[in-house]
C-alpha cells in the first residue's frame, strides 16, 4: 500500500490544497520498505487527487482540508486522515494497521483567503 502525506520541513503540511511536497510510504506487510519526498507535480486542489491516485495513493495523512477535497479524494478511493500535525512517520504504521480511521470530516479553517469546497 501507498501511503502520502502532505510535507514541508519534516512535517505534515497544513493546506492540502496548497502542498507542495508529499511524503510517499511504500508499506508492506505492516513495515515500511520505502519512502520518499516528491514534489506536488505542479498540481493543486482538485488536481492533486488525481495526481496521488495515479501515484498509487490510497491513504492520505494531511492537516487542513475542505470537504470538497475529502469527497474528491474519497471518489478516487483515497481515504483520508485529516488534522494531523507533526512528523507523518509517527502516524504511518498506525494507518497501515488500521489503529486509526479515516474521515469524511472537512476541518478547514482557511476562510477567506481561498475557496474551500464545502
Amino acid at each position: 500500500m501507498i501511503i502520502a502525506a502532505t510535507y514541508a520541513d519534516g512535517q505534515i503540511f497544513q493546506h492540502f490544497g496548497h502542498t507542495q511536497q508529499f511524503k510517499l510510504y511504500e508499506v508492506i506487510n505492516g513495515e515500511i520498505k520505502s519512502s520518499k519526498v516528491i514534489d506536488n507535480g505542479g498540481n493543486g486542489h482538485e488536481a492533486l487527487t488525481v495526481y496521488l491516485r495515479n501515484l498509487g495513493v490510497t491513504r492520505l495523512m494531511c492537516g487542513g482540508v475542505g470537504g470538497g477535497a475529502i469527497a474528491a479524494l474519497a471518489n478516487m478511493g483515497i481515504e483520508v486522515f485529516p488534522g494531523l500535525v507533526g512528523n507523518p512517520d509517527d502516524y504511518v504504521l498506525k494507518i497501515a494497521s488500521g489503529e486509526m480511521v479515516p474521515s469524511m470530516k472537512s476541518n478547514c479553517d482557511h476562510h477567506g483567503d481561498h475557496g474551500c469546497h464545502h
